[in-house]
């Protein structure tokens, strides 16, 4: 499953309004109050709120990676957004955070779910891909720079 597959432009936020890290999630998670596949959006919300409790998965360089798993959610969800000046996000480096990629995926989908969290990270290690969808003009951008950069990916 690549991560083109379940993303879409529709569900990535140019520039967060958000200021802090649970109402950075909330936002994103909102994108998907009327999607077909959450059979219950405030689980959803738990499920990715309660493994932040556990450790920040904001990873350092700039970028967090909230997750979860949930049985409230019909199939892999998946949400980007990107706040230009940063949100104390308790990243493990201390610096703020300013790319954020939620994945929320079933519970009994441990498998994908693990390795999309890892192609996820992989691509966000890279300087130059992180400076692309930073400097991307609109959604559109971003969506196409996560398309070329997948393109030098396996499949998984």
């Amino acid at each position: 499953m690549k991560v083109s597959e379940i993303l879409s432009k529709d569900f990535i936020i140019e520039e967060l309004n958000s200021t802090d890290k649970e109402s950075a999630i909330n936002e994103l998670i909102d994108l998907f109050k009327d999607d077909p596949r959450i059979i219950n959006l405030e689980k959803v919300k738990q499920a990715v709120l309660e493994r932040e409790k556990i450790m920040s998965t904001g990873v350092g360089k700039g970028f967090a990676i909230p997750h979860g798993k949930t049985d409230s959610v019909k199939e892999i969800i998946a949400a980007f957004g990107r706040k230009k000046d940063g949100i104390d996000y308790e990243a493990l480096d201390g610096n703020p955070v300013d790319l954020i990629f939620l994945l929320v995926g079933k519970d009994i989908m441990i498998s994908a779910h693990i390795k999309l969290l890892s192609r996820i990270s992989r691509m966000m290690n890279k300087d130059d891909f992180r400076l692309r969808l930073l400097n991307a003009k609109d959604s559109e951008e971003i969506m196409n720079v996560f398309l070329e950069e997948e393109k030098s990916y396996l499949e998984i």
